[in-house]
């Protein structure tokens, strides 16, 4: 295990600057994901720490040492890329071994190590097979297997799962999760994909356009995004936010530095009975998913706004309009700049003049 530290890194490609003044500790033993649209600087940030690019400006630090001049060989990093790189005319045997060979590891040593790992993988069956007779997630395996071999302090995996069928992704993230808990090794791991992120994650590190946006817990990034990049990033749906003219409309009261008020879809109470508590807005269904056991329903408000709504009810497949009640526990609140304002349910309530937080209902009345 290893702690690695990023310290004021920088990275320019022909003068444009890709990343800058990038701080980030990856606790030791941790699995981190760096997760971002394509371009945000996550992959540049990986290939940095693994010494596959030189950074600009700025340190990197693994396990206690500055590791900013050292050779990739040297990092005691394993990585494990997205195009798997096997050698096509190796047995799998010889994939995983070819590393130990360079080393100069004895016979004896390299076959307990190919058999220990082999086991831990479930690849015992396949070690004389070649890689094209293996299905997809069998030789992301064996791309894992060659890493683990080697025995490193930090395992680093560039989107490793994006080449495999949705049904196959799922498994073998289930896997690598298993499988970390068992290495109890450092793992960083990029991906674009926020399912991924939030589902494997023990901590994620949320970037754009070379900066990170919010370094936290899984459910702290979703419960409590730190701006509304990170808030319209993760989420499926991503979060609704509201401008302030949506807002009045809506009767939600102004809030001093408060610019958006943003609210997660299955927090919405679609078709809510009387009496029910918050804010009320109604609208025309503009579309309807169906995926199984939830619904989501984006309702075109009066201003025009589209929000989605996530349920659990059965569908309604003839209803052309719809209300929800969005509980003022649930708002979140957002300054100009799109950074997140606290305001507490006592706060909302205030504003609102202390009276409960209503709006037009279901029949259209304010």
């Amino acid at each position: 295990m290893a702690q690695i530290e990023l310290r004021n890194i920088g990275k320019k490609f022909k003068q444009e600057a890709v990343i800058e003044n990038l701080n980030l500790t990856i606790r030791s033993g941790s699995f981190t994901v760096l997760v971002g649209p394509s371009g945000c600087g996550k992959s540049t940030t990986l290939r940095m720490v693994a010494g596959l690019e030189r950074q600009t400006e700025g340190e990197i630090w693994i396990d206690g040492k500055c590791v900013s001049d050292t050779p990739p060989g040297l990092r005691d990093v394993a990585m494990v890329f997205q195009n798997y790189a096997l050698y096509p005319t190796m047995s799998v045997r010889g994939n995983i071994e070819f590393g130990l060979k360079n080393k100069g590891v004895a016979k004896p040593e390299r076959e307990r190590l190919i058999g220990d790992i082999s086991e831990l993988v479930g690849l015992t069956p396949y070690l004389d097979k070649k890689p094209q007779s293996l299905s997809g997630g069998q030789r992301q395996r064996v791309a894992l297997a060659r890493a683990m071999v080697k025995q490193p302090k930090v395992f680093i995996l560039d989107e490793p799962l994006s080449n495999l069928d949705a049904k196959l992704r799922s498994q073998m993230r289930t896997e690598l999760i298993q499988l970390h808990k068992r290495l109890g090794t450092t793992f960083v791991y990029v991906t674009h994909d926020q399912v991924e992120a939030m589902s494997m994650g023990d901590e994620i590190v949320v970037m754009d356009k070379g900066v990170i946006q919010q370094a936290d817990g899984p459910m702290a990034i979703y419960g409590q995004p730190a701006n509304l990049f990170t808030a319209q990033f993760i989420g499926t749906p991503p979060m609704n936010v509201l401008l302030q003219e949506d807002m009045h409309a809506l009767g939600i009261p102004a809030m001093p530095g408060v610019h958006y008020a943003g609210f997660r879809p299955e927090h919405a109470v679609l078709n809510p009975p009387d009496g029910t508590e918050g804010i009320m807005l109604r609208g025309r269904i503009a579309t309807r998913e169906s995926l199984g056991a939830e619904q989501i329903y984006q309702l075109e408000l009066a201003s025009g706004a589209l929000v989605s709504v996530k349920t659990f009810l059965r569908p309604m497949e003839t209803v052309e309009w719809a209300a929800a009640a969005i509980p003022a526990e649930a708002l979140h609140a957002f300054d100009v700049r799109g950074n997140r304002v606290e305001c507490s349910l006592n706060e909302w309530r205030e504003a609102a003049g202390g009276g409960i937080l209503t709006a037009a209902g279901a029949g259209g009345r304010s």
